[in-house]
């Protein structure tokens, strides 16, 4: 069997996919502003940057760079999607279990990669930025609400009408095709 391994680099910046079990749900544009104290609350905790994120109704993407003499990005996404179930949990959306007892909202892992350089770095937030029109969520991503982009937008780091040229970005970030 194949063993993945995590590359724990202190100080790293990350790209991560943190997807949903059931990929028919849109529980994270429903509750978004839950998921936005759920990582305000695990920034508080356990702090890093985010560079870069997009929330789609049953994924999202994200950047983040962690603190210099910090790798532990497990923890983070334990606190932030432990921190997100609960909320829901007490704004009434009935939460499955799994057969070991757990809540069965979120899939148990995520994906990873070690951002290496500059270059890597625009790749993956041209992805993550693109991603909506990818899904097929939104026809250009500036009309994706839910997207860092934005941010860049008003900095003037990116144009408004950003990737509506309909040019795909290419990458595979360990999403079903």
């Amino acid at each position: 069997m194949v063993r993945y391994r995590r590359n724990f680099v202190p100080g790293g910046t990350f790209f991560f996919t943190v997807t949903l079990r059931d990929r028919r749900s849109s529980v994270l544009v429903d509750h978004v502003d839950l998921l936005r104290n759920a990582f305000r609350r695990t920034r508080g905790a356990l702090p890093f940057d985010v560079h870069a994120i997009v929330v789609l109704p049953e994924h999202l993407h994200t950047i983040w760079t962690l603190p210099p003499s910090d790798a532990d990005f497990s923890a983070r996404w334990r606190k932030i999607k432990g921190a997100f179930t609960r909320s829901v949990g007490e704004a009434g959306l009935t939460l499955e279990r799994d057969p070991r007892g757990e809540y069965d909202l979120w899939q148990r892992r995520f994906w990873e990669h070690t951002v290496r350089d500059i270059d890597d770095l625009r790749r993956c937030m041209d992805y993550i930025h693109y991603n909506p029109v990818k899904h097929g969520w939104a026809t250009s991503p500036a009309n994706w609400k839910l997207s860092s982009l934005h941010r860049y937008i008003r900095e003037g780091t990116l144009p408004p009408d950003w990737g509506g040229n309909g040019a795909a970005i290419e990458g595979d970030f360990g999403e079903p095709v």
